[in-house]
């Protein structure tokens, strides 16, 4: 965090006070630090948010596109604009638990969302990948999940190195909304 001295030596400006934009404050991200929503065991009915998800509306869920067997949705907490996720309805931790039917169509999915990534922020590349289990870095572990970050040309600065967060220019409902707009219809 960043904060601004006032003229007095001793006197700093408090979290929630107006500072004319002199502090990086990012407190959406202290629900993901604390493990908010995060599974209580390794079972479906344990509060997996991945489950819990597809019975919300496209809106509040941040839903994407729903598909037969998996669904592309926003990440609540992003690496970067536009970063979804593509994840089974089915409860399953492990790749290699996947069937074919959600194999292939976890595949598909990742690549209407890179079309629909590029269609509507001109994305540059990609990151695209799975943490497999919480050694790995995959913050639910016990529900699978796909990560489709788009990336451009000089979208790393100093932001999270010193400032330890990432700047976002967009609302998430709005980003869902041009998402969804943008993707593609399947052939």
């Amino acid at each position: 965090m960043l904060i601004r001295m006032t003229s007095e030596p001793e006197q700093q400006i408090g979290v929630g006070e107006p500072d004319a934009f002199q502090r990086l404050w990012t407190p959406h991200r202290m629900a993901y630090i604390q493990g908010e929503s995060k599974p209580t065991g390794p079972g479906a009915g344990d509060g997996c948010p991945f489950c819990v998800i597809p019975a919300k509306s496209d809106e509040d869920g941040l839903i994407v596109r729903r598909g037969e067997h998996v669904y592309a949705v926003l990440n609540k907490y992003p690496y970067n604009s536009g970063h979804l996720m593509v994840v089974p309805y089915r409860h399953v931790a492990d790749y290699t638990e996947l069937d074919a039917p959600e194999t292939a169509e976890l595949a598909g999915l990742t690549k209407q969302a890179m079309t629909a990534l590029r269609a509507a922020s001109a994305a540059h590349g990609f990151n695209i990948g799975m943490n497999q289990g919480a050694v790995a870095g995959a913050g639910i572990a016990a529900h699978l999940h796909q990560h489709v970050v788009p990336r451009w040309g000089g979208d790393m600065n100093f932001m999270p190195v010193v400032g330890h967060t990432k700047v976002l220019p967009q609302l998430l409902a709005d980003t869902r909304k041009l998402l969804a707009e943008a993707w593609p219809t399947p052939a």
